[in-house]
């Protein structure tokens, strides 16, 4: 393993994904072929990379990956020979974060990465030294406060702010060390106050802020401080500032909290991964479509540059 942060200049070489996963999920999303967070969003689509703003048309990236990821001011990518590398706007100016990387989740405060050896390491921003949390480590994620990682037998440890219930076991006060507050978990991800958990069995569990609903009716209008079941029969999950979505076993796409009901409400069909920032969402289907849309809003089809950059 080998971290450093030099710039280097050029395209990268690299193996692309050719079908759709959603074994490895970013903080926000669903699947590592996509990523959004506050206006910032990536997507794998037919082996190509796109990022993009706001609603602006996606841009095309001289960039081969099987996993992207995005932070509050950055783009992060994981090459098929292990290598994560962050980004401003241009990828040509891109750091080599970490070498030897597995999946990582991305956020705000920075990046958690999972070795191929299962251990789990933590880059502060974009450049920082990393430092190894734990051994044994399956996924995590990276909330706005709080950060998220859960065990090989599906233990959820949490560690970071705690006023908006972010720990689901009732503290208010943070812990500098990371605790476990769950078990039989298999996913997790987390955005502003607020973290949304699947279980094994397939019942997705909120905690934290919850003005809007993002974690369902309990705590609605407030906070909810323990975990609780907002639905059942998801296989897929993901959250934004303010709302949440799963994906149920049929490729049902559902959505709660800002803009929508706090139960969960039937977004569209054939849906395959899916992730969320502040008001926007995107998707992708089985027909290898990708759509975008703000929060209540009706999903409409995003519009990809056919030719190589």
């Amino acid at each position: 393993m080998r971290a450093g942060a030099k710039f280097v200049a050029g395209a990268l070489s690299a193996l692309m994904m050719n079908t759709v996963a959603i074994a490895s999920a970013s903080a926000d999303s669903s699947s590592p072929l996509l990523a959004a967070y506050y206006d910032r969003q990536m997507a794998i689509v037919d082996q190509a990379v796109y990022a993009w703003k706001g609603s602006e048309p996606p841009t095309r990236l001289p960039i081969e990956a099987m996993q992207v990821g995005v932070g509050r001011n950055s783009y992060y990518v994981l090459t098929a020979a292990g290598n994560l590398i962050g980004f401003r706007d241009d990828p040509a100016r891109h750091e080599t974060l970490l070498t030897g990387v597995a999946k990582f989740a991305a956020g705000r405060s920075g990046v958690l990465a999972i070795m191929s050896d299962r251990t789990l390491w933590w880059i502060e921003g974009s450049a920082g030294d990393p430092q190894k949390i734990a051994d044994d480590v399956a996924t995590a994620a990276v909330g706005d406060g709080a950060n998220y990682y859960i065990t090989g037998s599906g233990a959820l440890f949490v560690s970071g702010k705690a006023h908006r219930g972010q720990y689901g076991d009732g503290r208010l006060t943070a812990t500098k060390d990371f605790v476990q507050t769950a078990s039989d978990a298999v996913r997790i991800t987390a955005h502003t106050g607020h973290a949304i958990l699947l279980s094994g069995n397939g019942d997705v569990m909120g905690t934290g802020g919850n003005i809007y609903g993002p974690v369902g009716r309990h705590g609605l209008g407030d906070k909810a401080v323990r975990w609780s079941l907002i639905m059942s029969g998801a296989r897929a999950i993901a959250t934004g500032s303010s709302h949440s979505l799963a994906i149920r076993q049929d490729g049902r796409l559902v959505a709660w909290g800002r803009g929508y009901n706090p139960e969960p409400q039937p977004v569209m069909p054939g849906v395959v991964a899916v992730a969320a920032g502040t008001a926007t969402t995107i998707a992708l289907k089985k027909d290898g479509t990708l759509w975008q849309w703000d929060r209540g809003e009706t999903p409409n089809q995003v519009r990809l540059t056919a030719h190589k950059p």
